[in-house]
């Protein structure tokens, strides 16, 4: 009686071990996850950060309030917001922007 209860508590010990481990990989993961996405948020907001600046002229003399009034006056023109929507649309389809 003594040796099947030694035995099953044994195997209790080990599957709590069993699970501490999964948790732990389970917390490194998820870390690694949002490492990962950190750094592909910021290479697309360096990326675009860096085409916006192409189509501006002499950016580095422009504060943050002129490029934020030259967006909000190019994305009010007609059609724009109609074809960021359609661009995005295509996007989530699967689609390709150009045909």
């Amino acid at each position: 009686m003594n040796e099947k209860l030694e035995k099953l508590n044994q195997q209790i010990a080990q599957g709590e071990a069993k699970l501490r481990r999964a948790q732990h990989e389970e917390k490194i993961l998820a870390h690694q996850i949002k490492q990962l996405t950190r750094k592909e948020r910021t290479h697309r907001l360096c990326t675009r950060g860096a085409m916006l600046e192409s189509f501006l002229i002499r950016p580095e003399v422009l504060t943050d309030d002129d490029v934020m009034d030259i967006l909000k006056q190019a994305f009010s023109q007609t059609g724009m917001k109609e074809a960021v929507a359609e661009s995005v649309k295509g996007r989530v389809a699967g689609k390709p922007l150009t045909e």
